[in-house]
């Protein structure tokens, strides 16, 4: 088989071209983009770490009511919040909920139009489907070589390989969601003399919105599944201490930072719990 490998196709030659051409090519774009995404991570680090952390839990208790109307739900936040006070990794948790909050603002700011556009149109779906599948199933460690090199180390290369992981959950719900509203429904808007618009905006999105909302809590789950990852290029959080304690073969520092990783999520799915 000496003559199969002999003629061995360019991937990776290919591949490290076009990253060096858009590189070289499109700087100025990748400068931009990384002003901006560092912008608002420091923006959402600032309205987390700013105010007093009984503040901030006090925030995020009070968010909790007023999605879930549930005292127990809000007891459970307050409970886990304090445990994570009583660990000392308040500082880690609120610069992981920076990344978390940066990826949905991303995501979700491109997966639903995507979604909606894609649930419009099939033949888009059907050729957007492949990429979504590439996305999903690339190792997540080839993501971090072309964001340390189009955005160097820190935030912003861990905040745009956790994009890339987490943008076909958001277009796959949404897309779900509008397509599957019923005909009938959009029938009787269209009798009533609903224009494309009133019928996406008044029926296909009120519909849709249980599955938009599942959208939201799995970019967050996926997110914060990424925070390990993302702290190899330099991304503060949860991560650190996990990389931290990996290096040196420290049980205790493993343990604490994966619990405090566990009841971060925990928090998050119940607070954001879609009830029907």
């Amino acid at each position: 088989m000496d003559w199969l490998t002999d003629h061995k196709l360019p991937v990776g030659k290919t591949a490290k071209a076009v990253f060096d051409w858009m590189n070289t090519h499109l700087g100025g774009l990748f400068d931009a983009v990384s002003a901006v995404m560092e912008a608002m991570i420091d923006a959402i680090l600032w309205c987390l770490e700013t105010p007093h952390p009984v503040a901030v839990v006090a925030v995020f208790v009070a968010l909790t009511w007023a999605l879930q109307r549930n005292w127990k739900t809000c007891v459970g936040v307050l409970a886990g919040f304090l445990f994570i006070l009583n660990q000392g990794y308040w500082d880690e948790t609120m610069e992981s909920l920076t990344l978390i909050l940066s990826a949905c603002v991303v995501c979700m700011g491109l997966g639903v139009p995507i979604g909606i556009a894609t649930a419009h149109r099939p033949r888009l779906y059907a050729a957007l489907s492949p990429v979504l599948d590439l996305m999903q199933t690339l190792p997540t460690f080839v993501y971090l070589i072309p964001a340390i090199v189009f955005f160097g180390l820190g935030m912003v290369p861990g905040l745009m390989a956790t994009v890339i992981f987490v943008l076909p959950a958001p277009i796959r719900l949404t897309h779900l969601g509008v397509s599957s509203t019923p005909v009938s429904l959009l029938e009787a808007a269209t009798a009533f003399g609903a224009t494309p618009g009133q019928r996406l905006w008044k029926v296909e999105l009120p519909y849709a919105l249980p599955q938009i909302m599942v959208g939201l809590t799995q970019t967050i789950m996926l997110s914060l599944s990424m925070v390990v990852i993302a702290a190899l290029v330099g991304a503060n959080g949860l991560g650190v201490p996990v990389v931290r304690a990996l290096n040196s073969v420290n049980t205790a520092l493993g343990f604490e930072s994966g619990i405090i990783i566990v009841v971060v999520a925990i928090l998050l799915d119940r607070m954001l719990k879609v009830t029907r």
